[in-house]
């Protein structure tokens, strides 16, 4: 196979208007739709955490909103996601239940996980969406595993890594691009480059600008686009999408974009000035941006009902986690194992023998904030 070099295997969208088509109305609707969606369920966690009723922690994605609409758009339900600690937004976008969301982090019963997720662990097979991960690069073996199996299987399925720019300095990150390459499988890697791991500035821990040339060392396309531009992100993945589905293997795609809140909840920023923040968002906010695009085709009135729409969803989706009963302890014996829950199963056999021997020693924990849980 012809190598490629790093100029030929990096395209650059610059966003200039002469470069792009012209936008779609009724899409965009739908891409802000979905942001708005997701700046809701963000600004509501935040709230309902800082007054105790959400347990763990919680890693929200305000200002990256368009890269999560964006990519989501080009996907089927049946397509795979694996995501990161800050996956509330992509769990969204991919289809999941606003409500069973919320039950989710406040530890219910009917959560998608059963309440034992969380923020940083939840997970919806049903729409594809793998799960988020407390682990800087835990993802991207999910997705290659996932990509993998839709080859064996003889599927037309993809499978999405989103990470951030710390976890391309790990392992997993090099080693996975690196399988997914070889192999020729449909991956596609999804860089959210807010230019901070965790608290770190990239400039600190990385000497380039642009992470997307990495992948040229692994013979794999990549694209650089602007991550505040859920048009430019869709189509950043259409065409990455198109390129997997055929056969022609795993693309890199690289969104320039920023984090508006801390790491998590709580966390006092010392590393940047509120001013900056501020301005920043101020300047690039994905919302305000569609907004903007969209122009007279967007009244005033349809962007208040997106609002309501929204909040009103949220709403809902609180009372719902807050009406649920709360998980059973016994709960955290089952759902390690296919088959742990079916009656008959040696499996199910073994795992309730384990829960009766070892739930009389549980501790008997609490809901609060900061970990109670854990």
């Amino acid at each position: 196979m012809k190598a490629l070099n790093d100029e030929a295997a990096v395209k650059r969208t610059n966003g200039d208007a002469s470069e792009k088509k012209a936008p779609n109305h009724e899409f965009g609707i739908e891409l802000l739709r979905t942001m708005i969606r997701i700046r809701v369920l963000e600004e509501g966690i935040e709230k309902n955490f800082l007054a105790g009723e959400i347990p763990g922690f919680a890693h929200l994605s305000v200002g990256q909103e368009a890269v999560a609409a964006g990519v989501c758009s080009q996907l089927r339900t049946d397509d795979y996601i694996a995501s990161t600690h800050r996956g509330h937004g992509h769990t969204l976008a991919k289809g999941a239940k606003m409500r069973s969301m919320m039950a989710e982090l406040y530890g219910r019963a009917t959560g998608l996980c059963h309440g034992k997720g969380g923020s940083m662990h939840i997970a919806d097979f049903s729409v594809g969406m793998l799960g988020a991960n407390g682990v800087v690069a835990g993802g991207f073996g999910l997705v290659t595993g996932a990509a993998l199996s839709a080859v064996q299987r003889k599927t037309d399925q993809v499978a999405v890594a989103f990470f951030g720019d710390g976890a391309t300095n790990r392992g997993p990150f090099h080693e996975n691009l690196n399988l997914s390459a070889v192999w020729n499988l449909p991956a596609i890697f999804v860089l959210e480059n807010n230019n901070l791991a965790s608290t770190t500035s990239s400039s600190e821990t990385i000497k380039i600008a642009d992470l997307a040339i990495r992948a040229s060392s692994y013979g794999m396309p990549a694209e650089i686009v602007d991550g505040f531009d859920a048009f430019a992100v869709a189509a950043a993945l259409e065409s990455a999408v198109k390129r997997a589905r055929s056969g022609g293997g795993p693309t890199f795609v690289e969104c320039k974009t920023f984090r508006h809140g801390g790491h998590f909840i709580g966390d006092p920023e010392l590393y940047r000035t509120k001013e900056e923040v501020e301005s920043f968002m101020k300047a690039h906010d994905p919302i305000v941006r569609m907004q903007a695009t969209l122009g007279e085709k967007l009244t005033k009135e349809r962007f208040e009902q997106l609002w309501q729409a929204a909040r009103d969803e949220f709403a809902e989706a609180v009372e719902f986690a807050r009406s649920s009963a709360p998980s059973a302890p016994e709960e955290a014996f089952f759902g390690t194992y296919v088959g742990d829950r079916d009656a008959g199963n040696p499996v199910h056999e073994f795992e309730t023998r384990e829960r009766d021997a070892l739930l009389p020693f549980a501790p008997k924990v609490g809901l609060g904030s900061q970990g109670a849980v854990h």
